[in-house]
């Protein structure tokens, strides 16, 4: 063996032995989602190696309901909570055992994401509209849930009573679709991505979308007070998790149009991303595309304003704000 060439390998196993620290350097962690497009900034950043880059070694793991995400990140089953907020996660935050630390999906207009959706007999029976779901059998995930939520607001703007609406919880979005499709419930609060197969199967009619009638901010980042400890670790990840965003908002959300994204060359490699992690072709997910800040700022009015309303409702605490659950070092405040 030459002397250039026991160089050459030095220099290889050098190299190597650098790239196993590196892996073995990287902080772990571990991020509950739903196999939604509101958590494409999760996957971007999994799949396009920003969370490695940052030195993380991320796990993903996956729920069916927000709810269990919240009780998760408490137990210490995960460390981040990515999903929307709910009556749930609210009163665990209220207790200190969670914190809010930056912003993710929102409802806005254009940008369909939560949908109002009719069984097939009570379409035929007059329900056509968003605002004719007063008195009817409506199917969501869970009482306080974000859907919850998004029919109350509904309830505000047209002035019907939310108490005359019979809520059914289902807990889960597939439980939720079946009721709708099988005719057990007049109505379904749903993401596009899981009604989108009823309506194509011709299981269900659209009535609407949330983020068309009451805009608010659907979506976050938390974790617990143990987990903020570390905050090299949280740092690397909203840096990662901001990297995304931007891509998201500047390919992706910039380039909708009538609530549909194109696929070019530009937005096709994101796209199939977002396809890969919620198990849908890029045809539907083009029509997924949730609201995202691109700085993944939180709208921390908006978040008082939801917790006020599930207080008046009775289904979170009354002795806590918007201020108690924010981790404020970390969250960029619209």
């Amino acid at each position: 063996m030459t002397g250039i060439v026991r160089l050459a390998l030095a220099a290889l196993m050098a190299i190597t032995a650098m790239g196993t620290a590196r892996a073995e350097d990287a902080l772990k962690a571990r991020i509950g989602v739903l196999r939604l497009s509101s958590s494409a900034p999760v996957f971007i950043a999994q799949d396009k190696g920003y969370f490695r880059e940052a030195g993380l070694d991320v796990e993903l793991k996956f729920f069916d309901a927000a709810q269990p995400i919240a009780v998760a990140t408490t137990s210490g089953d995960i460390d981040f909570g990515v999903t929307a907020f709910t009556a749930g996660l609210y009163n665990l935050a209220g207790k200190g055992v969670l914190k809010v630390i930056g912003g993710m999906s929102r409802e806005k207009a254009g940008y369909p994401l939560i949908g109002y959706f009719a069984s097939n007999n009570a379409y035929a029976s007059g329900l056509k509209t968003p605002k004719d779901l007063a008195g009817k059998r409506v199917a969501m995930t869970q009482v306080g849930s974000s859907f919850h939520y998004s029919l109350g607001l509904l309830a505000d703007k047209y002035g019907f009573k939310l108490a005359d609406v019979k809520i059914v919880p289902l807990q889960s979005l597939s439980n939720a679709a079946a009721a709708l499709k099988g005719e057990t419930v007049d109505a379904a609060l749903l993401p596009i991505s899981t009604a989108r197969k009823l309506m194509d199967d011709g299981g269900a009619k659209f009535l609407g979308w949330v983020g068309d009638e009451t805009p608010w901010q659907l979506g976050a980042v938390f974790a617990s007070p143990k987990t903020l400890t570390n905050k090299v670790l949280v740092t690397k990840l909203l840096g990662a998790l901001a990297k995304a965003d931007r891509e998201y908002h500047d390919v992706i959300l910039a380039a909708m149009k009538d609530g549909v994204a194109p696929i070019n060359d530009k937005t096709k490699p994101l796209l199939e991303i977002i396809a890969k992690y919620t198990n849908l072709p890029v045809e539907q997910v083009v029509g997924n595309c949730a609201y995202i800040d691109p700085d993944g700022k939180l709208d921390v009015k908006n978040v008082d304003n939801q917790i006020k309303w599930l207080q008046e409702q009775g289904f979170a605490d009354k002795d806590f704000d918007a201020n108690a659950i924010i981790a404020k070092e970390f969250v960029k405040a619209d």
